[in-house]
């Protein structure tokens, strides 16, 4: 494994470099920049979200300041639109209300979750699965993975906070719906969306991103929510075979992943990487995985993500947002340039390679 020393001095330059993370000309398609740290949008909550697990690691006083001073701003400035994608910066201040016990934080949490959960908030399609619904855009009658990680963990962490028992088995339902309709049980992969009017998965692209959520999403329920031993056995063996394909297709070289993980010819992508190789390692640690079967794609792909972060912090080779596409053309076409997430997903990746179990 890389020496604690030389991830510590990276990990550090990567979340420095988030917090003052800005578009610098680039021309975005969404209503918000997807770019700017200070905007409210799902890269910024998977941001968010990977800052507060480094604060966790490392106490730092003065990231719980930028959090709490993030979060304080943008609730003051107004929230555009109560959506899928902009439910993911909700995540984070679960955490952030369970240390501060600020009374404006829960009730934040409240408004937000009841709104998901309310037959007039957020828009359900087919089977009831959360309707991909973003800003300025309904997407009728699709459903992407993305789903899991934006809204489906906050509405579970958002039960356990406000004793809500429906709002985790709402979650639980939600995995299970999207299982259902995106898994390719052939690979043990997911596709990227789903159309009911269709009746389809678009173009049935193994994207490498998409794919990322349902990797952190599982190792994060196991941990944070009640679950029938059944229904925990049935996540697991569906992140098992996951990672399981994942280790057939890593790139041999460097040990990461391509932005379509079964398209050898597609560029390699860092965040989707990054959150392979965090899933992996917490699989391992967690005694779910077999450290000898993993340990020589983990030390490669350690040192894949390293190899890849520029001198000011920067992560490079991050796609940018991504929405539904109807071949692998389309995908390998995604401009790569700096993002929240990410630098996020970086952080996660580094935070569990630091853990004392990879260095004993």
């Amino acid at each position: 494994m890389v020496e604690k020393q030389i991830m510590e001095e990276k990990l550090n330059l990567v979340s420095d470099k988030m917090m003052i993370l800005k578009n610098n000309g680039m021309k975005e398609k969404y209503p918000v920049s997807l770019i700017d740290i200070n905007c409210w949008e799902w890269p910024q909550g998977v941001g968010l979200f990977g800052l507060y697990r480094y604060y966790e690691m490392s106490r730092k006083p003065e990231l719980l300041t930028f959090l709490t001073d993030w979060y304080d701003r943008r609730m003051e400035e107004g929230i555009v639109e109560k959506n899928v994608n902009t439910t993911s910066p909700m995540l984070t201040l679960t955490y952030l209300y369970e240390i501060t016990k600020k009374e404006s934080y829960l009730a934040f949490i409240g408004e937000w979750a009841d709104w998901i959960m309310e037959e007039e908030g957020l828009i359900r399609t087919g089977d009831g699965c959360f309707q991909h619904m973003i800003t300025g855009n309904p997407n009728d009658s699709e459903i992407l993975i993305d789903t899991l990680f934006m809204t489906v963990l906050f509405l579970a962490r958002a039960g356990r906070l406000l004793h809500r028992p429906d709002y985790i088995e709402e979650a639980k339902y939600q995995v299970l719906c999207h299982i259902k309709y995106l898994l390719n049980k052939n690979e043990g992969l997911f596709y990227h969306g789903f159309n009911f009017k269709r009746n389809d998965n678009y173009g049935g692209i193994l994207w490498g991103r998409g794919n990322c959520w349902y990797t952190i999403v599982a190792m994060e329920l196991i941990q944070e929510i009640p679950m029938e031993e059944g229904l925990k056995r049935h996540f697991l063996t569906v992140y098992e075979n996951q990672v399981e394909a994942l280790k057939r297709y890593a790139d041999p070289e460097t040990g990461l992943w391509h932005t379509v993980i079964d398209d050898p010819d597609s560029y390699l992508e860092l965040s989707a990487s990054a959150a392979f190789l965090r899933g992996i390692m917490q699989g391992v640690r967690l005694g779910i995985l077999k450290r000898e079967e993993y340990e020589g794609l983990i030390e490669k792909a350690v040192k894949g993500l390293l190899d890849n972060i520029d001198d000011d912090g920067t992560v490079k080779n991050v796609s940018y947002g991504t929405p539904i596409g109807l071949d692998k053309e389309f995908y390998n076409k995604i401009p790569c340039c700096p993002m929240t997430y990410g630098q996020a997903l970086m952080i996660l990746a580094l935070q569990e390679a630091l853990t004392d179990y990879w260095h004993s």
